[in-house]
């Protein structure tokens, strides 16, 4: 019985590869394409700050460390582009939320994280999208700058 599992098992990899095999198609897309689509952006706020890659910031006051958010969503029925906006609001809100939670009013040197593979970008973003889920990882450094 466990030999005919095996090879039925091993017979559907070989008829049916799509199923052995799951989509990762990688996308580059704009950091501010996400940030100011009207659909999603009124939900980050401004009490929170954020400067990807070696953007530019003013004085840091306090440092409260470094924090990964690793965001997924449903793409089903959804074009790839759209699912990794939605996935990047949801990684940027989790790190607006942690920064508020520590007391930072920013967060700085924001780097896409994807599989713990630091991608640093000053304009955009690494999303994966599959054949039901996209995703965004983000690594960034929690601060209160002065203003």
């Amino acid at each position: 019985m466990r030999r005919l599992l095996v090879g039925l098992l091993l017979l559907n990899a070989v008829l049916f590869p799509s199923h052995a095999e799951a989509r990762d198609t990688v996308y580059n897309l704009k950091i501010d394409d996400a940030m100011h689509d009207p659909r999603y952006n009124q939900e980050l706020g401004n009490e929170v700050a954020f400067f990807f890659g070696a953007q530019k910031t003013p004085a840091v006051e306090q440092n409260f460390g470094e924090f990964v958010t690793n965001r997924k969503t449903n793409s089903v029925g959804k074009p790839d582009q759209e699912a990794c906006r939605w996935a990047m609001l949801s990684a940027l809100r989790s790190l607006r939320e942690r920064a508020l939670k520590m007391g930072g009013n920013a967060v700085v040197n924001i780097q896409s994280y994807y599989r713990k593979n630091a991608t640093t970008s000053e304009t955009t973003y690494e999303c994966h999208a599959g054949a039901i889920i996209a995703g965004v990882a983000l690594r960034g450094t929690v601060v209160k700058l002065r203003r």
